[in-house]
């Protein structure tokens, strides 16, 4: 006889996680397992195949056949085959102490109902679905099983419903999964009210579906982005192939192509994936752009250390022919700087040879002026007493201009510098010099003195200022005259005039000291 299923009421509300977990099931005790006879192997639909305990084996609806866990060792294991429909009441083995028929829960009499026969079924609107046999337990334990599926898809649903409002999964994955959670649903052998659920997932899709679009408008901003960033990339290595090879930087260009490939591998990485005709494409102009740069370094590198080789082997020889002047001594200096002239416009041999090599060529250089430096050095010390003599003789010197007879003064001063030239060359040169500048000091006052005397008594230069004298004595008395005749006369005009003409002559003989 099959328990009444009670009417749609309200208790039909949608079960929660917590009211539809069952309780732990208790294993029957050993009087209670049944001997089960061959063919009395329980039937789950496909994919549930829960491990029970002995004698909890529930025979699902017809048609789902997997073979379950087999009975305890006193019955053998049967091969499993699919019952008709309606199915018979199961043959059972006689036991002792068979539990009562028990009437369900509100939550298991709102949803499902079991037969006598163990045939469990689920309601559906107004029509009931069977979803599979429980024989071997009470109506509690039936309904218990198959609420525990129907608790297991709506975890999946609601772990599904949390992923979506936590953000973080991709809209089209969790769709991925709405879809095989549908397909569970779909003529699912649970208990519970599987509209609501289905309701619930239809919700989600929904929502899902929305959200799916806006991520696909956001994939392809992202991707344009990617595509204009990858663009620049390519514009900037393009106009480093574009520049002329002579006039690069090649430390620093080769750098800005390093750094425009890292964050072309950093952006392939982490960006959104190109389409691939569009990636291809960028990456061919990328590639070919660094394959010209790559190409004209190595033609630069190539002619300049073709360059170096010839420089380093001019410098190689004048650093031989300069160390080959060391046994001329001071004399070698001026060969030296003519190599040193060569060595200027030889060009560059790269820094660390030409650091070789100039240490080499200065060395030899240095042991020419060393030699200089060490003869100068010993003329210094054989100078000291010439120098104390010439300074004694510019005190001496200071007396010619004292002395206010020019012939005396100069025949001093002449005195003066022939035992001035006795003394020869003063080391160093500098000291010399300075004496030198006191002594012509002290020449040049008395060729100034020499200067003016002349000026005052040279000959033709009196007899020209007599000259000159006379005739302005003869100019300034005929002058007089005529302002005299000029005055007697009442002739203003004339005697303004005859007096402006005397004034000036006046004043010339002045000049001339007359």
């Amino acid at each position: 006889m099959e328990s009444a299923a009670p009417a749609a009421t309200a208790t039909e509300a949608e079960p929660t996680e917590a009211s539809a977990q069952p309780a732990a099931e208790e294993s029957p005790s050993a009087d209670e397992t049944p001997v089960e006879a061959p063919g009395d192997v329980p039937v789950e639909a496909p994919g549930d195949v829960p491990a029970e305990a002995p004698g909890d084996v529930p025979v699902e609806a017809p048609g789902d056949v997997p073979v379950e866990d087999a009975a305890p060792a006193a019955a053998p294991t049967p091969s499993p085959s699919p019952a008709p429909s309606p199915r018979p009441p199961l043959p059972r083995a006689p036991q002792s102490g068979t539990k009562p028929a028990t009437a369900p829960t509100a939550p298991a009499a709102a949803w499902g109902r079991v037969d006598d026969d163990g045939t469990v079924s689920v309601r559906e609107g107004d029509q009931w679905r069977v979803v599979g046999q429980y024989p071997d337990g009470t109506h509690e334990e039936a309904l218990a099983y198959f609420e525990r599926k129907f608790t297991d898809l709506a975890s999946e649903v609601t772990l599904l419903e949390v992923r979506h409002r936590r953000g973080g999964a991709s809209a089209a994955d969790l769709r991925s999964a709405v879809a095989l959670v549908r397909g569970k649903l779909a003529d699912a052998m649970a208990v519970g009210d599987l509209a609501a659920l289905n309701a619930r997932v239809d919700a989600l899709d929904s929502e899902l579906a929305s959200a799916s679009e806006e991520e696909l408008a956001a994939a392809r901003e992202a991707v344009d982005r990617a595509v204009a960033h990858r663009t620049t990339l390519v514009e900037q290595a393009e106009a480093l192939a574009a520049r002329d090879p002579r006039s690069v930087q090649w430390k620093q260009a080769t750098a800005e192509m390093a750094s425009l490939f890292d964050q072309w591998q950093a952006h392939q990485q982490n960006g959104p994936r190109l389409p691939k005709s569009t990636a291809q494409q960028l990456w061919k102009r990328f590639r070919d752009a660094r394959s010209t740069v790559d190409k004209h370094r190595r033609e630069f590198y190539a002619e300049l250390d073709e360059t170096h080789k010839a420089a380093r082997d001019r410098k190689t020889r004048l650093v031989e022919r300069a160390e080959a002047l060391a046994p001329r001594g001071e004399d070698g200096i001026g060969a030296y700087r003519d190599l040193l002239d060569e060595w200027k416009s030889s060009g560059r041999a790269g820094k660390k040879v030409d650091d070789a090599l100039w240490a080499r060529f200065k060395a030899a250089g240095d042991a020419l002026y060393g030699a200089r430096a060490e003869r100068e050095q010993a003329d210094a010390e054989e100078s000291r007493e010439k120098i104390e003599v010439r300074r004694a003789l510019i005190v001496e010197a200071a007396a010619v201009s004292e002395e206010k007879d020019i012939a005396k003064a100069r025949q001093l001063l002449t005195g003066i510098q022939r035992r001035w030239d006795e003394v020869g060359r003063i080391f160093p040169r500098e000291v010399e010099r300075a004496l030198d500048d006191d002594l012509r000091k002290i020449e040049q006052a008395l060729h100034t003195r020499e200067q003016a005397d002349w000026k005052r008594n040279n000959p033709e230069t009196k007899a020209r200022a007599n000259d000159m004298t006379r005739q302005l004595t003869d100019a300034i008395d005929k002058l007089e005259a005529e302002l005299e005749a000029a005055r007697s006369a009442g002739d203003r005009k004339a005697e303004a005039a005859a007096s402006e003409s005397l004034a000036a002559r006046k004043a010339w003989l002045s000049a001339l000291g007359g």
